[in-house]
């Protein structure tokens, strides 16, 4: 594990820039860097391998000017630009494979300490729903554990504000200056001033729908477990528990009244095996009982360079790229099918990506971009 160092200046305008580039999500800049060392080296190195891997197409790097003015407006708002590999980004986000590269992060960054759940679930939630998730977020938060949340209407609103006298994040789909819902204004102010707000996503950035599972994995990422209180059959909060599952965290659920559809959800999390809570003690007994949880992400591997040059022959680019479908397909399948190493084929699918031909998922999935 390499010990936290602090970006320069100018490290961090072009890890910023690497961070905004179309097509370099969390994976894809993770095996940039593996590869060329610093992200000044990957950003010369970007035109080239997207004309290479897209048959001709070209990648259009962010302005300088347009990451300057994103630098300004953070530092405007008293928020702060934090990269993984510094000692402010939060620790249980370095578990995650892989971790978002970049955070904007306005207020205090303490609170996203290891010690956290988070309280999510529906909008529309009902009056007791709304009791459950403050009297939970209240007496957890007093027991020393910060409150993750994802700012939304309902549930999430109830946790936040249950929790802003002991330690509360809000994670944002848009950007840190973005306020979604604007219901949440004064709530957001409030984090800000006594919590901690944190967004992935560009400052001035409206969030999309797309957004919202990104923001999720965030919200899960930074808790030991997840609490969802009350959940349609389809609905975000199921996404994160989902999400929460995958990333090796303890999923819990608040049971309901089989007539209300708004605990279906909930109630079938605990069908599938998810720890049935009914107030912090419950919350409290499960977190005791998990192991210590690993908080720095694996050694990166090596990037395998055993291609001549360093280049990825054409050949392999059209081999791996024929064998990609629209549905997503574990990377080891994929190499398999091309007769490539799992090193290999995930080196193929970063250039394809990068130009635009691939998509590259956590959980070590890919597929053909449509």
């Amino acid at each position: 594990m390499s010990l936290p160092r602090a970006l320069s200046d100018a490290e961090r305008r072009d890890w910023l820039r690497l961070v905004r580039t179309p097509n370099v999500g969390p994976l894809t800049f993770q095996k940039l860097l593996e590869r060329y060392g610093t992200a000044t080296a990957a950003l010369e190195a970007l035109p080239e391998i997207a004309h290479r891997a897209g048959r001709g197409r070209r990648i259009d790097l962010p302005p300088s000017a347009r990451i300057e003015d994103e630098i300004a407006a953070t530092e405007k708002l008293g928020a702060r630009l934090v990269a993984s590999c510094e000692a402010e980004f939060p620790k249980l986000l370095h578990a995650l494979d892989p971790p978002p590269p970049m955070l904007t992060m306005l207020g205090n960054p303490e609170h996203a300490r290891p010690e956290a759940v988070a309280i999510v679930g529906a909008r529309n939630a009902s009056a007791a729903g709304r009791k459950i998730a403050r009297d939970m977020a209240a007496e957890l938060g007093r027991s020393g554990l910060a409150v993750i949340s994802g700012l939304a209407l309902g549930i999430d609103g109830e946790a936040h504000t249950a929790s802003l006298a002991t330690g509360t994040v809000a994670v944002l789909g848009g950007g840190i200056d973005h306020i979604y819902p604007p219901q949440h204004e004064r709530l957001y102010r409030e984090i800000a001033e006594r919590g901690l707000i944190i967004s992935e996503s560009p400052t001035g950035y409206t969030a999309r729908g797309q957004d919202f599972p990104r923001r999720n994995r965030i919200v899960t990422g930074l808790a030991r477990g997840t609490v969802v209180v009350e959940a349609a059959e389809r609905s975000g909060s199921l996404i994160s528990a989902r999400m929460a599952g995958e990333q090796g965290r303890e999923v819990m659920a608040v049971p309901g009244s089989p007539l209300d559809p708004r605990a279906a959800g909930t109630n079938r999390l605990i069908r599938q095996g998810a720890a049935l809570v009914r107030h912090a003690e419950d919350v409290l007994e499960v977190l005791s009982g998990l192991p210590p949880l690993r908080v720095a992400a694996p050694p990166a591997p090596e990037f395998e360079a055993d291609f001549p040059g360093g280049e990825v022959p054409r050949d392999l680019l059209a081999r791996v790229r024929e064998a990609l479908t629209p549905h997503a397909m574990p990377l080891d399948e994929i190499a398999r099918a091309c007769g490539l190493s799992a090193a290999q084929c995930s080196a193929v699918l970063m250039e394809l990506e990068l130009a635009g031909e691939a998509l590259t998922l956590p959980g070590g999935l890919a597929a053909r971009a449509v």
